[in-house]
This record gives C-alpha cells, structure tokens and sequence, in this order.
C-alpha cells in the first residue's frame, strides 16, 4: 500500500494534504470501532477540489493513509499545538467528537513510535525533499497545507466556523505580502474567513514555515459546506456526501494559488 501520492511540478508551489487519506491498512483490522469511525474525520475530497492546481504545476502530496493512524499535522513529539483546547493527537484516540476509536487498547509509547518511524516518517521525507527541491530553483516557495472540516463540531469550536479559515501561526511561517494575498482575495469573496483563529496551522505549517529560508507556509481549513452537502449528524448511511464539481468556493481557491503563485 502506498502511504502517499506525489505530483512533481515545476512551479514555486506545494499542495499538502496530510489528511486527505482514507485507506486502513490491514494490520489495523478489527483494531478500531469500525472503519466508518476511524475514516470520519478525514479531509474528504480535498484533493479533487484542488485538482486544478495540476494546470498551474504545483506539487502536490496527498496522504492516502487515515488520520487515525497517525495524524500527519501534529507535532511528532507528541506536544499539543493547541494547549487547553480540545484537540486529537499524534495517534488519535477518539474522533472529533469525542467518540472513542479503539475497540480496545490504545496505542502505547511503543506502538506510536512505530507508527512515526513507519507511516509519519515518510510522508515527511517526501514532503522535506520536495521543499529542497523546488528552493534550488526558486528564490521563495510556497507551502500550502490543505485542510477541511465539518462546519459544526461544538467539542472543538462553538459556533459554525468561517468558509476560509487562514493559518499562519500568527503571521511566523511566512511573509507577510503572502498572507496579504491571501486575505484580500478571501475578504473580497462574499464568504466568511478569519485569519488565524481557531485553526492556526498545524505542525506542517509551523514546522516548514521558515520565510527567512524562503519557504512560506501557509494553512487553509475550509468549512467542508464549501464543496459538500453536511448532514446534521453524520452517521454511516449519510457520511460522506458526494463532492460538488461545481463547489462555490472553487474559483475563490483558484484565485488564491494563482496569486500565491503568478
């Protein structure tokens, strides 16, 4: 099973999607609650949403293993990124609604030390490489770190959360004519957005987000009603819809990434 897809492009622009998996690997049989669970919270259908960067040959990784393996976004030393906050970890253990994943026990020290050297480990070396690759040609790069999620989740925001939620570690992990770009077109949309809100970035963001070395990282956690139908409570007959070809907020992604990227 492969862990990842990789497109190598040209262009001074990654796509990340570290959560964009939904494969269980077969050794994880009977190990979760159920399938269902364990895929729940997956980022679905990023990377059809996002197939358009193709055309401006950006780079893009896409995860196809599920976060409740290992989540690809969080610190691999196992510090929260959010502290005080209800949040899942590197090995999660319930979703984001607090329900409990594992059938069983849950992964001790030694099983999320596999699981980093095993499934976080690679997606990572890829992701460093391509990083290396691109600044060799390119003054500045950007890394665009692709994420969605439910629109109402009270355990881990109290109200419906903005269509364009804009990471960037508090304005640390680029510069700032990036983030400009990225507020003006998301101000001029007619959608709600925030810039660094609930959803600041993730590991990736503040791991690789080095704009003094010339990478410029930047995370966008769009509420998922952008590009699909959101039932009031998903359950395994109504989860997940379908993807919407002709989603909203497409042409708004698209004028982000042809503006990070001219």
């Amino acid at each position: 099973m492969s862990l990842f897809t990789l497109r190598r492009g040209a262009a001074p622009l990654i796509l990340s999607m570290p959560h964009a998996g939904t494969e269980i690997p077969q050794e994880f049989a009977g190990v979760f609650v159920s399938d269902w669970l364990a895929r729940k919270d997956a980022d679905w259908h990023i990377p059809k949403l996002y197939a358009f960067a193709e055309a401006l040959d950006a780079t893009i990784i896409a995860a196809t293993i599920s976060r409740a393996v290992i989540d690809l976004n969080r610190d691999p030393s196992g510090a929260s990124l959010y502290p005080g906050q209800a949040t899942t970890g590197l090995c999660p253990t319930e979703s984001f609604d607090g329900e409990p994943l594992y059938a069983a026990a849950t992964p001790d020290d030694t099983e999320t030390a596999r699981r980093r050297e095993h499934y976080f480990r690679p997606y990572h070396a890829a992701l460093e490489g391509e990083i290396a690759r691109l600044r060799a040609k390119h003054g500045n790069i950007v890394l665009y770190d692709c994420h969605s999620i439910r629109s109402h989740i009270p355990r881990l925001f109290p109200d419906d959360l903005p269509q364009f939620n804009i990471g960037t570690n508090g304005g640390a992990s680029c510069a700032p004519n990036y983030q400009a770009c990225v507020e003006e077109i998301c101000a001029r949309s007619g959608f709600s957005w925030v810039l660094n809100g609930r959803f600041k970035g993730g590991w990736i963001t503040r791991h690789y987000g080095q704009p003094q070395n010339g990478v410029h990282a930047i995370q966008m956690e769009l509420a998922m009603r952008g590009y699909m139908d959101e039932p009031v409570t998903p359950t395994p007959e109504n989860w997940p819809t379908a993807f919407n070809s002709s989603a909203p907020i497409l042409p708004v992604l698209k004028d982000i990434l042809k503006g990070l990227c001219p």
